[in-house]
């Protein structure tokens, strides 16, 4: 995929991505404490079925569960030691449920390490040579493009960028998780985030996780009055609780989701899916917003 590619795909219209993969699996079986792409190759029908269904609701665009996938993340499971390897056989997974039906994007986030600056023990370097090494063999197994998401530092995030960018000059799209007042853990400003990200190079620039759709309004509105580029909302279904049982829970549901993002299509958001809570249900929903037949 092209950058004008991805372009033309927005300007047809708001792009459909996926819902949630993680909080999926643990309702599909997946344990606590696993580590999810060493699950996924153990299960690789569990992940493709579920993202045929969501190609099947909507979505263009779907992540590989690739999420995780560096060498310090997998050398805690003992997965490290052929690394490009795994990628390509959790990228097949996401390639076959696709069918050619939908974009891939090969999907990095957080290294599990901190970068110096913000206190930690890594080196911009280190974190770069993480993510250029996740980067080149998603390229090599042959994704459409890219996604970091799920991003706490905008530091962290300039490496991941950078490092894809040093293999690949396919689409990259740039999500990190903000509170409603618009600030992500380490303080990072939407507006900040969008304005770096974009000179540096990123096809698209957002938000995805924290919280719901219900409190993101003037965060999307304020992104896209610093961008130029496309802006995407990938939030939970609502904002975490914790049940009686002790047990996660998403209180939002499809429909109430979908009311809600359209605000955020209306804010100024162009690429839209759903994270952690969300199912095939929810982009159901999506889909059927943005055609006008929400009912």
């Amino acid at each position: 995929m092209t950058e004008f590619e991805f372009r033309s795909l927005v300007e047809r219209g708001p792009v459909l991505l996926d819902g949630a993969t993680g909080t999926s699996l643990f309702s599909s079986g997946m344990p606590m404490g696993v580590c999810t792409e060493g699950w996924v190759l153990d299960h690789p029908n569990v992940v493709k079925n579920l993202q045929k269904t969501y190609v099947e609701a909507g979505s263009q665009i779907i992540y590989a569960p690739t999420f995780g996938a560096n060498r310090h993340n997998l050398a805690w499971y003992g997965l490290d030691s052929n690394l490009s390897e795994l990628i390509a056989r959790l990228v097949a997974i996401s390639k076959e449920a696709a069918s050619g039906k939908a974009y891939v994007a090969g999907d990095m986030s957080m290294t599990g390490l901190t970068l110096e600056d913000l206190g930690g023990e890594a080196s911009f370097d280190q974190i770069f040579d993480l993510y250029h090494e996740q980067a080149q063999a998603l390229d090599d197994a042959g994704v459409d493009l890219f996604v970091v998401e799920t991003m706490l530092s905008l530091e962290e995030t300039e490496a991941a960028l950078d490092a894809i960018r040093s293999v690949s000059d396919k689409p990259v799209m740039c999500t990190l998780s903000y509170d409603a007042d618009g600030t992500t853990m380490y303080g990072t400003r939407c507006g900040e985030a969008v304005e770096t990200l974009q000179a540096l190079g990123a096809s698209a620039v957002g938000l995805n996780c924290s919280v719901g759709p219900d409190q993101l309004e003037a965060v999307v509105a304020a992104m896209k009055s610093a961008a130029e580029i496309p802006i995407i909302a990938k939030p939970n279904a609502g904002l975490p609780l914790i049940d009686d049982a002790g047990n996660t829970v998403y209180p939002m549901g499809p429909m109430e989701f979908a009311e809600n993002m359209k605000k955020l299509v209306a804010a100024g958001a162009s690429v839209i899916g759903g994270c952690c809570g969300t199912t095939p249900e929810y982009i159901r929903k999506l889909r059927l917003m943005l055609e006008g037949r929400l009912i």
